[in-house]
């Protein structure tokens, strides 16, 4: 019976043509690599007698788990004979712009892209998922993956920086192997964090002189009714609190219409040196007021940019408020026009505008997020000088629509200056 069966056998085989081979060798080679891939994990379960109690306890449900999954379960076996070719898979997964990643039947990362790599960091191909990502949620639902071969998502997170970095990643069984695909997801999901924070202060920040008005209201309308001193008073207040909240819409409206148009690029050559100039003379009723003295410094030897005149206005206007609202009290102000220059930031000539003040200077650690909405070194003190924490939020992103950078040095105890870097027009100023 086993002769007849050999010989049966073997006059099929001659008729294969060379795909069949090809296949049947396919799945002898899936078998094989189960097979290698479970006495693998057997011979590190057998070593664990080396290992701490807390890391045998683990390594040895790791085992457990993988010699059943990988050789009961076949979870790697071959589907139909196929398997994803070697040769045309590398440089289809090489020219994915996302990291992605393909793991064999010996659980070995047999693909990976550059993007990968890069994430990873080192050596990617030939090694273990498992040690590779280090990661048990994502281990994890890699082999329910390949225990069901159905389609899982599972998280990565790692870090860029001082900053984290997540991905959601895409897990899917394809022809005997797993393809993982790492979705950035860190930008939707700090978005997100935004909207919230960016929610929450706005109605923190309305509540505050909503409450005042409100309490001086119900005051008024009770003990202080016929109480002329208190009603004056209160009044006062009032006033006061109403044109906060009216100075907070503003900002929020102006900053709603710098963000609409943050992606047109402003058409319109201006003299920067000239445009500041005259925006100090519209500020002279406030300079005067806060008894502060302003230097103007004009270097730039006529140099013209593509700039939106209302909106530079706005930029030296709420520079220089801030640095009369937190600089030294009467103290000096200097606004320059510097350049042009070759600026390594936009790597082209660009003209610097700094605000410089001598007041108290801003520690080190503040200065990354000044130009944050709502962001205060000083919350009390900048509710107490009318400040909307917007201010220079607003600057940043007219600096960005003028294609520019927006540059703050501070020193402590010496003063802090602000400087908005802005690329020069094509167009040279014409010779006197």
């Amino acid at each position: 019976m086993r002769a007849a069966r050999a010989k049966r056998s073997a006059l099929c085989c001659k008729n294969w043509t060379p795909e069949q081979r090809g296949q049947a060798l396919c799945r002898l080679y899936g078998r094989l690599c189960s097979l290698f891939a479970a006495l693998r994990e057997i011979l590190v379960w057998r070593r664990l007698n080396t290992l701490p109690a807390l890391d045998k306890e683990r390594a040895s449900c790791f085992c457990f788990r993988k010699v059943a999954k990988f050789t009961r379960l076949g979870i790697f076996e071959l589907s139909k004979g196929q398997r994803m070719n070697d040769i045309s898979a590398g440089p289809l997964v090489s020219a994915l712009p996302f990291p992605t990643l393909v793991i064999g039947s010996d659980q070995k990362v047999i693909h990976a892209n550059a993007a990968a790599a890069e994430l990873l960091g080192g050596q990617v191909v030939n090694q273990n998922f498992v040690f590779l990502l280090r990661q048990p949620g994502l281990i994890a639902a890699i082999e329910d993956a390949a225990a069901t071969l159905e389609k899982r998502v599972g998280k990565f997170a790692t870090t860029a920086g001082r900053s984290e970095v997540r991905f959601d990643v895409h897990i899917a069984p394809a022809d005997g192997n797993l393809v993982l695909t790492f979705e950035d997801t860190s930008e939707a999901k700090d978005l997100a964090s935004f909207r919230r924070d960016f929610v929450a202060n706005v109605s923190h920040e309305l509540r505050t002189p909503l409450a005042s008005v409100v309490g001086f209201i119900e005051t008024l309308r009770g003990a202080a009714r016929d109480d002329a001193a208190a009603r004056d008073r209160f009044l006062d207040i009032m006033e006061r609190e109403a044109s906060r909240m009216a100075v907070l819409v503003d900002d929020l409206l102006s900053l709603s219409r710098v963000e609409e148009s943050e992606r047109k690029r402003p058409t319109t050559e201006v003299d920067i040196a000239m445009l500041a100039n005259s925006a100090l003379k519209q500020l002279d009723p406030l300079i005067t007021a806060a008894k502060a003295t302003v230097t103007f410094e004009d270097q730039g030897q006529g140099v013209k940019v593509l700039a939106d005149e209302g909106q530079m206005r706005q930029v030296i206007g709420n520079l220089v408020e801030n640095a009369m609202r937190y600089g030294a009290p009467a103290g000096n102000i200097t606004v320059g026009i510097y350049g042009p220059a070759y600026e390594r930031r936009l790597r082209q000539e660009a003209i610097r505008l700094s605000v410089r003040d001598e007041g108290e200077g801003i520690a080190a650690h503040h200065l990354p997020r000044l130009a944050e909405r709502f962001y205060r070194v000083d919350s009390h003190r900048s509710r107490e000088v009318g400040g909307t924490g917007l201010g220079l939020a607003i600057v940043k992103h007219i600096v960005h629509r003028h294609r520019g950078h927006l540059l703050i040095e501070s020193i402590e105890g010496k003063g802090s200056t602000f400087t908005v870097i802005l690329p020069v027009s094509d167009v040279k100023p014409a010779l006197s």
